[in-house]
């Protein structure tokens, strides 16, 4: 009886302790946000005749790594899984980042330090957040790569960051060049390259 019951307590731990790994694993790993990760130079492919992946073609090192994502100086290599951000003017706002040449937005409710995402549910709807995913890294361009980084939201997403601001899309920003959300609301900037809010329109 008694082997029973430690069998079952054993078993409750076990149980416990898988639901926290996954946990850990689903995350974004804002938590380990400030330790870097080394980098491991990629295996060498099985074959030449096979491609090898977009990001082990990187001849340079990452400029920065936050947790598990590298950020890079210059434009990623075709095909990479990668988040491009650039910089584009305008005439009345000025200089302005870009992500796949969409504006970027932020939001003058969160916070920077720390960094912080408030914009949720119906918000997130008109304004997505720029989101990294396990696997990607981020290519900057006219954006110093020490300022870029993530944040994790409410629902465990990594949210990319510039200046520790969370950054955002506009859903009405329809194709390049458009910026449909700079001054919306008078809470809603469209982000300069050092993390500040473009000149109103």
């Amino acid at each position: 009886m008694l082997s029973n019951k430690h069998s079952h307590r054993a078993a409750r731990s076990f149980a416990a302790a898988s639901v926290v790994l996954v946990g850990l694993l689903s995350a974004c790993g804002s938590t380990d946000a400030g330790q870097p990760t080394p980098v491991v130079a990629p295996a060498p492919a099985a074959s030449t005749s096979v491609a090898a992946p977009a990001e082990a073609l990187r001849s340079q090192a990452p400029a920065k790594t936050q947790g598990w994502l590298k950020i890079y100086r210059g434009m990623a290599p075709t095909g990479a899984n990668a988040i491009e951000l650039g910089v584009a003017n305008n005439i009345a706002a000025g200089q302005y980042v870009t992500a796949a040449n969409r504006a970027v937005y932020r939001f003058d409710k969160d916070t920077a330090q720390p960094p912080t995402s408030t914009c949720v549910g119906e918000c997130a709807a008109k304004w997505p957040p720029l989101i990294a995913e396990r696997g990607q890294s981020v290519s900057v361009t006219g954006v110093d790569p020490q300022l870029v980084g993530f944040v994790e939201r409410a629902d465990g997403a990594c949210q990319i960051t510039i200046a520790g601001w969370p950054v955002y899309l506009f859903a009405k920003d329809a194709k390049s060049g458009d910026l449909l959300g700079q001054g919306v609301g008078g809470v809603w900037h469209a982000v300069t390259p050092v993390g500040g809010k473009a000149a109103a329109n």
